[in-house]
């Protein structure tokens, strides 16, 4: 069986096509999201890392829009969770339902799709956020003592807003922990927010036209062909030790210069090393190589780490942010040759 995507064959077996295939959904969502390449991509990590992305920026920046984009263009059930004070764990969940005959049966939640976008995530309760936890780390919920799967193809992409704390609920670090990257995304340039305003021009006067149509889709089965070839994606023992050696700085910041045992307080988890492992070899496949470099590593530990540090108040009252941080620590962590 194949598959034309642009010019792109998809048959069975093709070693190739996989890459041709994610790459082909890259640019489809670029052209949604004009200026935000470096998101897009780490959004594409995220999702062929098999792991779950929380999207940080201003309102107004397309967060919303990347994501539904890549639900428009791969093939995939998607469900949108708008996170509010009054939102209850069972509407992310679902819950059992008392029939007409007295039986009871489990209606399933909106968390059951396959791309799951938790709209400002930060504006409902911790017992809404932790209703997630489950579904992010293990892949199924429990609902009344009983377990139901998620889907094999499943991510949370959630949203938040950096700037507004009225009304919001900061995520503990337990569910931060939980998102393989955390993605910001800024302003775009000043030539790039021309072409969207022509873009968003051009949408309009298309609408009021016949409706072309659609693109085929991205196959799920390319996103599994992907991962498949990512995991024979080789790491050298000197690479291994590099990310190991990251996050020791975290955790002895002391051994690493006085500046970083001030800045800070936590260092990373196991996680943070997973992440660092899964997202650079996840890069390296993108860039068309089978092996990773201390580059790949250096190019995702800052959207696999920054939400795993906890500063101290001496950052604080340096200035640093988490990133700045982090351009310390890989400044002096060293590759062994």
């Amino acid at each position: 069986m194949s598959l034309q995507l642009r010019g792109i064959e998809m048959d069975e077996g093709a070693g190739p096509t996989a890459r041709d295939a994610v790459r082909e959904l890259q640019s489809r969502i670029n052209q949604d999201i004009i200026g935000q390449e470096r998101v897009v991509e780490r959004i594409v990590i995220s999702l062929l890392a098999n792991g779950n992305a929380l999207v940080e920026g201003l309102p107004g920046l397309a967060k919303t829009r990347a994501i539904k984009s890549l639900s428009k263009n791969l093939e995939s059930e998607f469900s949108r969770i708008q996170f509010t004070p009054d939102l209850l764990p069972s509407d992310v969940t679902g819950g059992e339902i008392l029939r007409a005959d007295g039986q009871f049966e489990f209606r399933k939640g909106p968390v059951f799709g396959n791309l799951i976008l938790a709209d400002e995530i930060n504006r409902a309760p911790p017992k809404v956020q932790s209703a997630l936890l489950e579904a992010m780390e293990e892949r199924h919920v429990t609902v009344a003592g009983k377990r139901y799967d998620l889907p094999p193809l499943f991510m949370v992409l959630a949203t938040q807003n950096p700037i507004e704390q009225e009304g919001t609920y900061p995520l503990p670090e337990a569910q931060m922990d939980r998102f393989l990257m955390h993605i910001r995304i800024d302003y775009p340039s000043d030539a790039d927010e021309v072409k969207v305003m022509r873009l968003v021009r051009s949408e309009s006067a298309a609408a009021s036209a016949a409706a072309a149509p659609a693109p085929a889709k991205i196959p799920e089965k390319a996103i599994f062909d992907a991962r498949a070839e990512i995991d024979r994606v080789t790491t050298k023992d000197v690479v291994e030790a590099y990310m190991v050696g990251l996050i020791a700085a975290t955790r002895r910041p002391g051994e690493f210069g006085d500046k970083l045992k001030s800045w800070i307080a936590v260092g990373a988890s196991p996680r943070g090393s997973l992440a660092l492992d899964r997202c650079s070899r996840t890069y390296a496949w993108l860039k068309g190589r089978d092996y990773v470099t201390p580059e790949d590593v250096q190019a995702v530990a800052h959207d696999c780490l920054r939400h795993r540090l906890s500063l101290g108040y001496e950052a604080g009252a340096d200035g640093m942010t988490a990133d700045t941080v982090l351009d310390e620590v890989i400044k002096q962590v060293a590759v062994a040759v």
